[in-house]
């Protein structure tokens, strides 16, 4: 532990992007060589004019897209989830480049097979180095080593909200010292650890190592704000400051983004506006659909119409106007689970639904009667994962009672979603678990990624095997 002590005495993070850029260069290089070694079980063919141009244009791709817009950043409070999208969108653009360069160049001398076993081992080698690094870094922090100490000035909400954030997780490596503000400021009882007013702030710095200082004030108190900007610049403190968006929107994401030199306040991060995570997911729910639709539907498809048909009289599917995406309506299709009736169009179904067919039941319970919305996801209506579209009737009248109802259509509706996984389905009898709804469904939306569309659909399949209370 001394060494790690004697380490953390230094400021490597200066130095970790320059590291991990040689780190991936050399990774890069490995899965050259194992991609030989697996295909022609020598590493003879990898001398090959053709196969040295290609690694050099990998290397240089993989450089540039490592340097483009400081991909290396090193963000203490970024999650696992957050790199690890990351990595996986330039793994994808560096096979799309090289790829294209290969048919381009008609360099027959490299095999689809070669550029497979490439990438496969480039993509393992680094989720593996990924995954280490940041076990690595949770080790250190838990230890004590590798810390920022940090205070907050404005002992307000906004304040105490990042106090939280920091301290949400050790390994994030923050340790709050405490608050500083007027005490006519502090109308909370909960900010117990006030350590004094705005003057006592420099005599604290001058005596206390501190990192970081976030200041959590109102834009108006220029003069104090420029006191901080001062003190914090003489004693080599770095200074944050903490924008209170809350006075324009009640959003918990926001994007700054720059017109020439002029920042532009968005209320939300929205990920699905960037063409490629919109191409990424439409390219997803193809695939996906796809093989559902081939491989399933084919057997499973007569066993379930037959069985409808012998229970009740009626058609096989359920058709149904519902929103989608911009509150654009579409044809939703279904199993048919319920007797046919008058009122499926503006009435939910509930439990112990008398309209519900016995095998009506068990398609619900599981989630079967959802099965021909692949359909509506290979004709572009639907998306895999997303917020569940909702009947038109339903949508005129939430919309009016929930202010910001209709933002969950700013994405394709899907066939599960992030509200569904955590339990909010099926009838919502209060107006309270409609809220909760759209809660979720507009986080997802401001938290897109495609390893969190997987996380959902893994989770959807578990819950269909372990059974919903919710589900009826």
């Amino acid at each position: 532990m001394k060494i790690l002590q004697k380490l953390s005495e230094y400021r490597f993070s200066r130095y970790f992007q320059i590291m991990f850029i040689l780190w991936d260069m050399i990774l890069i290089n490995i899965a050259v060589l194992i991609s030989g070694l697996i295909k022609f079980e020598s590493l003879d063919r990898l001398f090959l004019k053709e196969t040295q141009t290609i690694s050099l244009l990998g290397n240089l791709i993989w450089l540039g897209l490592l340097l483009y817009k400081d991909s290396y950043r090193i963000i203490r409070v970024e999650t696992i989830e957050s790199i690890l999208s990351r990595t996986i969108k330039k793994v994808i653009i560096l096979a799309a480049i090289v790829a294209a360069f290969v048919v381009f160049l008609d360099y027959t001398d490299i095999s689809r097979f070669q550029l497979f076993y490439f990438f496969l081992s480039f993509f393992l080698l680094l989720m593996f180095s990924r995954i280490l690094s940041m076990k690595a870094l949770k080790f250190i922090r838990t230890k004590g080593y590798n810390f920022r100490n940090v205070i907050i000035v404005g002992a307000n909400e906004t304040g105490n909200h990042m106090r939280k954030i920091l301290a949400k997780n050790l390994t994030y490596g923050y340790r709050f010292l405490g608050f500083f503000d007027e005490k006519q400021n502090i109308s909370d009882s909960t900010f117990f650890n006030v350590l004094g007013g705005f003057n006592d702030i420099q005599s604290f710095i001058s005596n206390e190592h501190v990192d970081e200082m976030y200041v959590a004030l109102h834009i108006d108190d220029v003069t104090t704000i420029n006191k901080l900007i001062a003190i914090c610049e003489h004693h080599m403190v770095r200074i944050k400051f903490i924008p209170d968006f809350q006075l324009y929107t009640k959003s918990s994401r926001v994007e700054i983004s720059f017109y020439e030199n002029t920042p532009v306040l968005m209320s939300r991060r929205e990920p699905l506006e960037y063409a490629v995570n919109r191409l990424a997911k439409k390219a997803f729910d193809i695939c996906f659909s796809s093989r559902v639709i081939l491989l399933i539907f084919p057997w499973l498809f007569p066993i379930i119409m037959l069985i409808i048909k012998i229970e009740s009289s009626g058609p096989i599917f359920f058709k149904q106007d519902r929103s989608g995406r911009d509150n654009k309506s579409f044809a939703c299709f279904k199993f048919r689970s319920m007797s046919v009736n008058n009122s499926s169009h503006n009435k939910q179904a509930q439990k112990g639904d008398s309209r519900i067919t016995r095998f009506g039941a068990f398609m619900r319970k599981t989630s079967i009667d959802e099965l021909p919305q692949f359909f509506n996801v290979f004709l572009g209506d639907m998306s895999v994962v997303g917020p569940r579209p909702h009947m038109l009737y339903h949508t005129k009248e939430y919309s009016e009672l929930i202010n910001n109802y209709l933002v969950r259509h700013y994405a394709k509706p899907g066939i599960t979603g992030w509200a569904q996984i955590n339990g909010y389905r099926g009838e919502t009898k209060k107006l309270m678990d409609m809220e909760n709804r759209v809660e979720y469904d507009i986080w997802y939306i401001e938290n897109w990624s495609s390893l969190l569309d997987v996380k959902i659909i893994v989770k959807t399949v578990l819950n269909i095997f372990e059974g919903e209370k919710n589900a009826y």
